[in-house]
């Protein structure tokens, strides 16, 4: 779009609209979800942080880190936001290699720092980065520049789905190897249900599911470390001072709260009985000070989200920019799935994983890889309306 073209844009009467823009419904549900998670982090974190190690015994310690987390990631967004979607396109291939070689190098001693068993950080000044968050948003690019280039091989074994899965297997096992198996499903889904949104065959697809099901049990049965996880979520009463130790403590949680919580900053489980409270398993706590209404509530705003995502794409999609459109419901599609596998694991439905809500958990990288696709899913959504307006981008 040029510099004319782009001015005239803005002193026209649609433009000075904010709603003729971008989609506000996405910006205003993120700022809520983003907000949400500050006092949240701080309300489940105040017991581990006065009393944990490396805190100062600081009541704020995680609320100030998150804060800065959540202000660098808008800023992050906002970046991402400058660059067209035909840039994110031609550079989908090379963030997908850097992505690869950031999981090699968190399994290189000395470089990967390793925490409860787990090798998926690499250390940097300030912060630890982790390399499986930038993956889903590298593997949402790279998926959806791989089915617009091979929109013609759909429909074929070796030209439209082996080459996809050798790539995706490589992420895969790296994925594997820390492990970080909740990455590696979302990721998994990511690839999966841009393909079939893309076209691919359902005969392929069909087959597909039957062999990541095959592998999935593959990986249960021959690991102990897994099997006792699944086992554990059947059935975490049978012992609930061992495996079954954190969801027990989550579902208790969870009856404590009720139709309106018991208020905020009342819970009682996030003083020290349900670890990773400020992580993994907040929602747990908002559901123990916030109840039903407040849980329910989160339910409807990722299903906002998605929803609004999968518009973005339609639209997108009827304008024939199909790469945008692939794009944009493959972020709604990463969003609503990690979010449901955290509240299954919250309410035990689903095996624990180690995967946070996204915009509400604390960590930095998680917050930053999602506030960067939300931009770029906003970016789709402003290009498509300046194209309905008539100027080029």
């Amino acid at each position: 779009m040029s510099f004319v073209s782009y001015s005239a844009a803005l002193r026209s009467p649609a433009a000075q609209s904010p709603a003729a823009e971008f989609d506000r419904v996405v910006v205003w549900i993120t700022v809520l979800l983003l907000g949400l998670g500050l006092v949240m982090v701080y309300s489940a974190s105040i017991a581990i942080a006065e009393g944990g190690r490396g805190t100062g015994n600081q009541q704020t310690y995680y609320l100030m880190r998150h804060a800065v987390f959540v202000g660098l990631s808008v800023v992050m967004g906002v970046i991402a936001f400058q660059f067209p979607i035909r840039f994110w396109q031609q550079a989908a291939p090379y963030l997908f290699v850097v992505g690869l070689v950031l999981l090699a190098l968190v399994l290189v001693p000395g470089i990967g720092r390793e925490v409860n068993g787990a090798r998926r950080w690499l250390p940097l000044v300030v912060f630890n980065l982790q390399p499986s968050e930038l993956m889903k948003v590298f593997a949402v690019l790279y998926a959806a520049d791989y089915t617009v280039r091979k929109a013609a091989f759909m429909h074929s074994l070796a030209k439209g789905f082996l080459p996809m899965f050798a790539v995706m297997f490589v992420a895969g096992a790296l994925l594997l190897r820390e492990p970080d198996f909740g990455a590696f499903a979302v990721i998994t889904v990511i690839a999966m249900g841009i393909l079939f949104l893309g076209g691919m065959n359902w005969k392929l697809f069909a087959g597909l599911i039957v062999m990541l099901l095959c592998a999935f049990l593959a990986l249960v049965m021959y690991s102990p470390y897994r099997m006792q996880r699944v086992i554990g979520f059947m059935d975490p009463w049978a012992d609930p001072y061992g495996k079954g130790y954190q969801l027990s403590h989550a579902l208790i949680a969870f009856g404590r709260g009720e139709w309106f919580g018991v208020g905020l900053g009342g819970s009682v489980e996030k003083l020290f009985y349900l670890p990773e409270a400020h992580t993994d398993f907040l929602l747990a706590v908002i559901a123990e000070e916030l109840g039903f209404v407040g849980v329910l509530a989160i339910v409807i705003m990722f299903a906002w989200i998605v929803q609004r995502a999968f518009a973005i794409g339609r639209r997108a999609a009827m304008q024939e920019r199909y790469y945008a459109a692939l794009v944009a419901q493959g972020i709604g599609l990463w969003i609503g799935v990690q979010a449901i596998i955290n509240m299954g694991v919250n309410m035990g439905v689903l095996p624990t994983k180690g995967l946070t809500l996204p915009l509400l958990s604390f960590g930095g990288s998680a917050i930053s890889a999602t506030c960067v696709a939300l931009a770029i899913l906003l970016r789709v959504d402003w290009e498509g309306r300046q194209i309905t307006r008539g100027f080029k981008v």
